[in-house]
């Protein structure tokens, strides 16, 4: 079954009211891996709860859709989906508990041609389930390796956030632990890939690979310790586009250039490797 255009775009979806508390706020900073230095007051105030504070990344994982793309209306070669771009706009902090909805859109599906794959873009709105207060604005970009030639638009494409040639101005190095996927899908993400080595082989892979929004968040706090002096309350935007899988035990090394106030470009590196596994990297803060 391929992909009806009209169909799809116009896909409509419930919204998703969820709750989550404060060991949900404490496993999500956990599975970044803050908390490996106890000692460490900017860790220690995202894992305990006298006066805790939720990282704004946590935004990605709370009342998802899941992977709505395998129901077989949808017209899409599943299989072939790969999570391509990543987005976050923030509206204010998330609370440390709470309850939230979820409000899920497409904005948009770009046919790149017949063998070329599709691009699909799309929205998340989270708000306070008690005040429709919003919180943040998450878009994905999905590339949809197998789907191209439906007949859909050809443009226009979003074009990635440039990332400067010359020396950065900070760098951050953050070891991931061996276990770190594992401990991240208690978020919600269950995929067998990043956890058993028999569904990793099959895709390929030397071992089970960490979450792509593991790294994510990773990079999110990498950013919030550069630009902000770890205080995650500055972050307003966070945008990135994932390049290369990552493996529980590698250290991430996240790397900014300041833009003007309040705006930097960043990438996210595997120096042991020589690879660089996020890029485009966009995030705008309070100075």
């Amino acid at each position: 079954m391929a992909i009806v255009y009209d169909t799809l775009k116009n896909r409509t979806f419930a919204d998703i009211e969820a709750s989550y508390g404060v060991k949900d706020t404490m496993l999500y900073a956990l599975g970044l891996g803050l908390g490996q230095d106890p000692m460490d007051p900017k860790q220690l105030r995202h894992v305990y709860e006298e006066d805790l504070v939720t990282l704004p990344t946590m935004g990605v994982v709370l009342a998802t859709p899941g992977f709505w793309v395998k129901e077989p209306d949808t017209g899409v070669d599943w299989p072939k989906v790969l999570h391509g771009e990543q987005g976050l706009t923030i509206h204010r902090p998330l609370p440390p508990k709470g309850r939230v909805v979820s409000r899920f859109h497409i904005d948009e599906i770009i046919d790149k041609g017949a063998g070329k794959g599709a691009l699909m873009y799309t929205t998340r709105e989270l708000r306070d389930a008690a005040t429709n207060e919003a919180l943040c604005s998450i878009t994905s970009t999905s590339f949809l390796r197998g789907d191209g030639g439906f007949g859909g638009p050809s443009g226009p494409i979003r074009q990635p956030h440039p990332v400067p040639k010359g020396t950065p101005d900070a760098s951050f190095d953050w070891a991931v632990g061996r276990h770190a996927a594992l401990l991240y899908r208690l978020n919600g993400d269950y995929n067998p890939v990043h956890a058993d080595p028999k569904a990793a082989a099959q895709g390929g892979f030397a071992q089970p690979i960490l979450h792509g929004l593991c790294s994510y968040g990773v990079a999110g706090w990498a950013v919030t310790n550069l630009l902000c002096d770890g205080d995650a309350t500055r972050l307003r935007r966070f945008d990135l586009r994932f390049t290369s899988p990552v493996y529980p035990g590698e250290t991430l090394r996240t790397e900014v250039w300041k833009q003007g106030p309040g705006v930097a470009a960043f990438r996210v590196s595997v120096p042991a490797r020589n690879v660089i596994v996020l890029n485009n990297g966009r995030a705008e803060y309070l100075p």
